[in-house]
């Protein structure tokens, strides 16, 4: 059977996808706590840059894949409008049901009724070229064929649409080693004493170093059929947003 990473483990590919729901069916009911924590508010202006460039306009159709508690959902359903009056979408979507969950009572507690959907982004339940954009926000590294994801999202696209990806990248060396401490001692401290899980939080430190560098993703979205790639280093590396579009 083909081997896969689970962060530094080497599992079955037919592990990886259940050890990856446990992590996240563990830590979902905290999960914006945690990133507000783990990152000192820093993923709010990740995501704000990714919606900046993502220039979402009303009566556009855009999926959002491992939306987890829907913050990019959120934003993109206020510039497009409801459906009815625009005549564009707006999808949640997420391979875990807990977290899923979150995003869905998240939503409608702040009023946006948009649609959300248990999906595979190997296997995304849409035809071609029916989005303007395609959004993943630290969800690609958990993915075990990610270039299989990158292809369905470049598929359900339509021509002159683009993939957004926001991903954990490869720092600056002059960062490299306070950044390893942190992930390495910091985190998991942090996940055992508020979520109660800090096997979870090693998983993340171990996983976003097993996840391709800044270029090495270009070449894999360029490899899958993009016509076009570009990203964007934030944070000294620690993050990066990768825009792929199709013509």
């Amino acid at each position: 059977m083909a081997k896969t990473h689970f962060g530094f483990q080497t599992v079955d590919e037919a592990e990886k996808a259940s050890k990856v729901a446990e992590v996240f069916h563990s830590v979902a009911s905290k999960y914006d706590l945690m990133n507000d924590l783990m990152s000192g508010g820093l993923h709010r202006i990740w995501k704000h840059f990714t919606i900046s460039k993502a220039a979402v306009r009303p009566g556009q159709k855009v999926l959002d894949i491992a939306g987890g508690t829907g913050d990019l959902t959120m934003s993109f359903a206020s510039q497009v409008g409801p459906e009815e009056k625009t005549g564009g979408q707006v999808w949640l979507t997420d391979i875990n049901a807990s977290m899923l969950s979150h995003g869905r009572d998240r939503l409608l507690d702040k009023g946006f009724k948009v649609p959300c959907v248990q999906v595979d982004a190997e296997q995304i339940p849409f035809p071609g070229s029916y989005f303007d954009l395609v959004t993943v926000a630290f969800g690609l590294r958990n993915m075990t064929h990610k270039d299989v994801a990158l292809t369905e999202m470049l598929r359900v696209i339509k021509p002159g649409g683009k993939v957004m990806v926001l991903e954990f990248s490869k720092p600056h060396a002059s960062i490299k080693s306070l950044y390893d401490t942190y992930s390495f001692k910091v985190l998991p401290w942090l996940g055992e004493k508020v979520a109660g899980d800090a096997e979870s939080y090693r998983y993340l430190a171990e996983s976003i170093r097993m996840h391709p560098d800044q270029e090495t993703l270009k070449d894999m979205m360029l490899g899958v059929g993009f016509d076009k790639v570009e990203y964007h280093s934030l944070t000294g590396g620690i993050v990066a947003l990768h825009i792929g579009y199709k013509y």
